[in-house]
């Protein structure tokens, strides 16, 4: 068994394939035969990533739903090969088959590299330097950390790219929220987005979401893992590791039903920090549908993770889904937030 196998497929890890396509793999739960992702970057002559001539253009421009499905639709009418119809989600997806896999890119390894590496450019240098701090700062071991997105591609831009950083692990993950958390954290370089570039990301989120640039700062104001480092903007993603994975692929299957709106008080709130987000839910009030048993609330758009903590009310919009547990038999609904039916116009909002 080769360790990659032994590791398998995480959330944030990136692939390559045949055509030099760049997949980023999408939450821990994969069929055996390939890994859901999705097409961010493509090669392209005149894309503004890359080194010499290997050059490539980003198509997942912003995580979104219309923009996921512009990428769907892409695939379909030129590699159909990545698109992949699931029974057990009950949507065509893109996947990454196996046998058209080249490279599984590790943002464990890639940070392992960086930090042994002679010489490094200044993005590089400053993802090292912010890795370094924040696992001083939370007092966990650096190989909690790795490095995706762009830098772990080695296609980074020194004048635009940012710095995405995963954080591996429930304990590692929660260890460093609440070492962020601790008011001192303003000093050390690291900021939280404010002024100028606060306005920015609202009405970025605002023009991409179907929610208001207010809206959008109160959730910005419960982010902790977004800010810039020496100026540069970064994120942090929380991803379980694989002992930390009570289900695999498949033992649950989902039957769409229709969009709902809904609102809710948040139960338990541990998982909302990692892809995707899940809050359980109670005092739920669905409009128009009062049979439904809605347990949870589920996100796969970053933008809706750790918006909410328990006992907070949260306004929902998205595809209601009638769940079956094929190992306990049992039945319940959950609302997906980021559904292809919902083509963009979902949410889930702290109601203050």
């Amino acid at each position: 068994m080769s360790h990659s196998e032994e590791r398998g497929f995480r959330d944030r890890d990136f692939l390559s394939t045949m055509e030099g396509f760049f997949f980023c793999v999408v939450g821990p739960y994969h069929p055996s035969d390939r890994v859901i992702s999705y097409l961010k970057y493509l090669p392209d002559q005149s894309g503004g990533w890359g080194k010499g001539n290997d050059r490539f253009k980003r198509v997942m421009r912003a995580y979104t739903v219309p923009n996921l499905l512009e990428t769907l639709s892409l695939l379909k009418s030129t590699h159909p090969q990545y698109l992949f119809y699931s029974s057990a989600y009950n949507i065509t997806m893109s996947a990454v088959p196996l046998r058209y896999l080249v490279t599984h890119f590790k943002p464990e390894e890639k940070l392992t590299e960086l930090l042994e590496a002679p010489l490094l450019d200044s993005l590089q240098e400053k993802a090292v330097r912010l890795v370094s701090l924040l696992s001083e700062l939370a007092e966990i071991p650096i190989g909690c950390f790795g490095v995706t997105g762009s830098i772990l591609l080695g296609i980074h831009d020194l004048s635009f790219s940012d710095m995405d950083i995963v954080v591996y692990g429930m304990e590692c993950s929660y260890t460093l929220k609440n070492a962020l958390a601790d008011s001192t954290v303003g000093t050390l370089r690291m900021r939280p987005l404010s002024g100028d570039g606060l306005r920015q990301w609202c009405l970025q989120k605002a023009r991409n979401h179907p929610i208001s640039v207010d809206d959008a700062e109160r959730i910005y104001g419960r982010k902790w893992n977004i800010g810039t480092f020496d100026g540069t903007f970064f994120s942090l993603h929380s991803v379980k590791l694989g002992g930390e994975l009570t289900e695999m692929y498949g033992d649950r299957i989902y039957e769409p039903d229709r969009i709902v709106s809904l609102t809710a008080v948040v139960e338990d709130c541990k998982d909302s920090i990692f892809l995707p987000s899940v809050y359980r839910v109670g005092s739920v009030e669905v409009e128009g549908v009062p049979e439904a048993s809605v347990r949870e609330v589920v996100s796969y758009e970053g933008l809706y993770d750790s918006l909410a903590d328990e006992g907070e009310m949260i306004a929902v919009k998205g595809k209601l889904e009638h769940v079956y547990d094929k190992r306990t038999g049992e039945s319940y609904d959950r609302v997906l937030v980021g559904s292809p039916e919902g083509k963009g116009r979902e949410y889930i909002k702290p109601v203050s």
